[in-house]
């Protein structure tokens, strides 16, 4: 892997691949944390004399031009953080003659920053070909490349994995961070070790929870995938969600749990609803009694007491995964108590790393700030398939 400070970009046009995909609504930007995490790496290029093409996706175009899709409000945000125009132009096809000659002709320190990288079938092409076809396209718009798209690094995609071999080539310091936070939770982390997962299912997840069952001390299970661990203990779950066919699988999940010593954590209490609505009354009820007309949209205060109470034990925590639907006042307390606890794992020596996705927008929206946590990751498919051992094809582009 060669270092971003070992990278000579003085006079040379970069290829700088980003993670700007963030959330929008009706065309508004609510979280641009992934668009700050860029920052480091875009100032220190420019101030070492670059000029830079950005290339980012947003959201699964799949090919299409979609205007919902455009990164047009991320070159507004962009160019309002570092206080200088950023050059842009939607366009279908992502590269053409007129884009290509507007790259060719940046001077140091200016920006470029390409349409939606994923309006280009080729991009995400699982034939070899036509994704090298497309980086050899790429390729023509700049002179080294620098990788710092942590959020993608898990896709063999060909702005992530093809055009780095085309290039001289470096990985950003988003990219280093995020890989030296992993190396934490992955070699020889200090002790207790505990990991929090959330979100909707256990297919999600499963890889990860096998991965760690022999790593790690502690693992409390919240959000829409605890339903079918407690279907699996023979709980009657209402109208909440739930993988049937994964019941077997989560049994097996609680044997190695309990054979390895590992202290996994159910709730006991739940918030459950009639509907799944921002104006929907809650209910607290037990685990053991969640009514067959209602589902279960967070946990309850005594789960998210016990939860944060082993947490705030550990001196390195992992978290991937809301409690509940953080997003609706009345079912957002379990994830802010977990929130809390993370922070009190620093405040007391530990580190605790945000693992990226929901989990990150959910702290800033219920009023955390980035720097309270030990670490807030920008990619939470890519974090997780890094706990799974897995090899992510930017990674190994970049020589990691």
């Amino acid at each position: 892997m060669t270092a971003l400070s070992n990278l000579a970009v003085s006079g040379k046009r970069v290829f700088l691949r980003c993670d700007l995909n963030v959330p929008l609504k009706e065309g508004v930007i609510t979280d641009d944390g992934r668009i700050r995490a860029s920052l480091p790496t875009i100032k220190a290029l420019l101030d070492g004399g670059a000029s830079l093409v950005i290339a980012a996706h947003l959201g699964r175009p799949k090919g299409e031009a979609k205007p919902e899709l455009s990164l047009a409000p991320i070159a507004k945000r962009l160019g309002e953080l570092l206080g200088k125009e950023v050059k842009f132009e939607s366009v279908a096809t992502v590269v053409n003659a007129d884009v290509t000659a507007k790259a060719k002709a940046l001077a140091a320190g200016e920006v470029l920053l390409l349409e939606n990288i994923r309006y280009s079938a080729a991009e995400t092409s699982k034939d070899e070909a036509e994704r090298a076809a497309f980086a050899k396209e790429l390729a023509e718009l700049a002179e080294v490349y620098v990788g710092d798209g942590f959020g993608a690094v898990h896709r063999k995609h060909a702005s992530v994995f093809d055009l780095p071999k085309l290039l001289p080539n470096a990985a950003g310091l988003l990219v280093a961070a995020e890989v030296e936070v992993l190396k934490k939770l992955t070699e020889n982390p200090e002790r207790p070790y505990g990991v929090v997962l959330g979100g909707a299912k256990v297919s999600d997840k499963l890889a990860v929870i096998e991965n760690l069952l022999g790593k790690v001390n502690v693992i409390a299970i919240g959000g829409g995938m605890l339903f079918t661990f407690l279907k699996a203990h023979g709980k009657e779950i209402g109208k909440s969600l739930c993988e049937d066919e994964m019941l077997d699988t989560v049994k097996g999940l609680l044997a190695t749990a309990e054979k390895n010593g590992v202290k996994l954590l159910l709730p006991t209490d739940i918030v459950v609803a009639p509907e799944f609505s921002a104006d929907a009354t809650p209910t607290l009820v037990s685990a053991d009694a969640i009514p067959a007309d209602q589902l279960g949209l967070d946990i309850g205060p005594e789960s998210a007491k016990a939860f944060a109470e082993a947490i705030a034990g550990c001196k390195t925590v992992f978290w991937n995964g809301p409690m509940g639907v953080f997003e609706f006042a009345n079912f957002a307390n379990g994830t802010k108590v977990v929130a809390e606890s993370l922070i009190k794992v620093c405040q007391n020596g530990g580190i605790s790393v945000v693992g990226g996705g929901d989990s990150a927008a959910a702290v800033r929206k219920l009023g955390f700030a980035d720097d309270q946590f030990g670490y807030i990751s920008t990619g939470g498919g890519a974090s997780l398939e890094y706990l799974e051992g897995k090899e992510l094809p930017g990674l190994k582009a970049l020589g990691f």
